[in-house]
C-alpha cells in the first residue's frame, strides 16, 4: 500500500538544503509543486538592440509574464531554442 508523500520542509539556507538533499530519500516527498529551473551561467558580453511593432512587443511581454520570467530572458530563450534546432 502506498503512503502519502511527505511535504517538503522549509530550508532556510544553502547549507540546510545541501544537508537535506545529501541525507533524505527524495522519492518519499511530494515534488509535484516544483518547477524546472534554468540557470544562466554563460556571461552576457554582447547586446542586441532592435525595433519591433508595439503589438509584437506587447505579445512577447504577455507570454513572458505568463511564464513568470522577464521578457528579455524570454526573447533570449526563444533565440537559443531556435539556434539549437
Amino acid at each position: 500500500m502506498k503512503t502519502k508523500p511527505k511535504s517538503m520542509p522549509s530550508l532556510r539556507s544553502d547549507a540546510a538544503a545541501e544537508q537535506f538533499v545529501a541525507t533524505a530519500d527524495l522519492s518519499e516527498y511530494d515534488l509535484s509543486g516544483f518547477k524546472p529551473m534554468r540557470f544562466e551561467i554563460e556571461p552576457k558580453a554582447s547586446a542586441l538592440n532592435m525595433r519591433l511593432p508595439a503589438s509584437l512587443l506587447s505579445a512577447v511581454k504577455a507570454k513572458a509574464k505568463a511564464k513568470g520570467i522577464p521578457y528579455t530572458r524570454y526573447v533570449r530563450m526563444l533565440l537559443e531554442s531556435d539556434v539549437a534546432r
